[in-house]
């Protein structure tokens, strides 16, 4: 639009110039013997007078004006004899030109200004629309925050009561489980059903277990953590199971070292729940990526990537609920605790999914600075 801009406006008094200068000379060239042509050549002065009205506002209606009244007036003195009294309709048409020319100029002048004053007006309200937009936009934030933690809070009520009122009984059933599990030969279908017994309190105390870490405030000791070999232990940890699986579990090292302030137990527990549901997402023959990015911001970049079928749209509005689950003996805590410890640290978890596609899960972190004692 600019360049267009750029390559009218110069015509314009290019163009008035013109007309100006052919309606001259067709007054001056045509004879006297022809007074209705001089009337149309007359009236036609009238265009560019209009025209530099509405393109340059007052002064440029006055200025053409002014311009066709010295243009015209020799025609008037030289050529008609100047007889006042038989030519009065035409000094009054030069009268006429200055008074259209500056109405209309005038007109036109209030008009752009009006139309400035619409489009302040307009981007004032789309300023106060932007406005209202991100307020409703962190409104909803908030909202959903307050929503979490009325869960969390409930989860904190029932955590409590499931650490006095299932907690030690389970401890009891187990240890009576085991001793009961000795007086049988193993084979005896009695056995079995003590061992079934044993795995289905263990899974219950998981259970317990992931309630207290919900609920548990995060993270406790914040101490200079270096991500890479967390991570490195969690790869070492996990390589059996990625081996078993036969699933490539790859870790790639950031380009220098980064170092961050946390809680190192709890930031262990939050990859290993990620590193898990990407080996348990990814089929045989698949691969877990893990890599790390520091960025000029003083963040650092864990991205987290398989090679899985990926999750559906529905699902992944819902990853995070608490509770939520598509694994058969899952307790859909896992995300939501990962969560929680991500942003005590002060950083962000995002996911990112395609069906058939896999996923990615990218996790921000801020990084210590080096005056602290840290690396960048």
């Amino acid at each position: 639009m600019q360049i267009q801009k750029l390559s009218i406006t110069p015509l314009r008094p290019i163009i008035l110039a013109c007309f100006l200068v052919c309606i001259s000379l067709f007054h001056y060239l045509t004879p006297l013997h022809l007074p209705y042509l001089h009337d149309i050549f007359q009236r036609l002065y009238y265009l560019p007078i209009i025209l530099a009205a509405l393109w340059f506002g007052l002064r440029g209606g006055l200025i053409c004006s002014i311009l066709v009244s010295i243009a015209y007036a020799p025609h008037l003195l030289f050529q008609w004899g100047g007889h006042l009294t038989l030519e009065m309709e035409k000094y009054l048409e030069i009268m006429l030109y200055n008074i259209v020319g500056g109405v209309t100029g005038l007109l036109s002048q209030r008009e752009r200004e009006r139309t400035v004053e619409l489009q302040k007006t307009a981007r004032g309200l789309e300023e106060s629309y932007q406005k209202l937009q991100n307020q409703s936009e962190r409104i909803i934030i908030i909202e959903e925050q307050l929503r979490r933690a009325e869960k969390l809070s409930t989860l904190g009520e029932m955590a409590a009561v499931l650490a006095h009122e299932i907690r030690n009984p389970l401890g009891s059933i187990r240890g009576t489980a085991e001793i009961l599990k000795d007086d049988y030969t193993p084979g005896d279908p009695k056995q079995e059903f003590i061992d079934i017994q044993i795995k289905e309190t263990e899974r219950l105390n998981r259970v317990v277990e992931d309630f207290l870490h919900m609920a548990r405030p995060q993270p406790a000791d914040m101490q200079l953590c270096p991500i890479q070999e967390e991570l490195e232990t969690i790869v070492a940890l996990l390589s059996n199971d990625a081996r078993g699986r036969q699933i490539s579990l790859v870790l790639k090292p950031a380009s220098t070292p980064v170092i961050i302030s946390a809680d190192g137990e709890k930031l262990r527990q939050a990859f290993l729940n990620i590193i898990i549901n990407s080996l348990q997402a990814t089929p045989t023959g698949g691969s877990v990526t893990i890599t790390t990015t520091p960025h000029e911001t003083g963040s650092c970049e864990i991205c987290f990537r398989d090679s899985g079928p990926g999750i559906d749209a529905e699902t992944m509005n819902r990853i995070f609920e608490p509770f939520f689950t598509t694994k058969p003996d899952g307790t859909g805590l896992g995300l939501a605790i990962t969560r929680k410890i991500i942003e005590s640290h002060g950083g962000t978890m995002q996911v990112e999914s395609e069906v058939g596609h896999g996923t990615i899960v990218n996790v921000t972190l801020p990084m210590q600075n080096a005056s602290d004692g840290g690396l960048r």
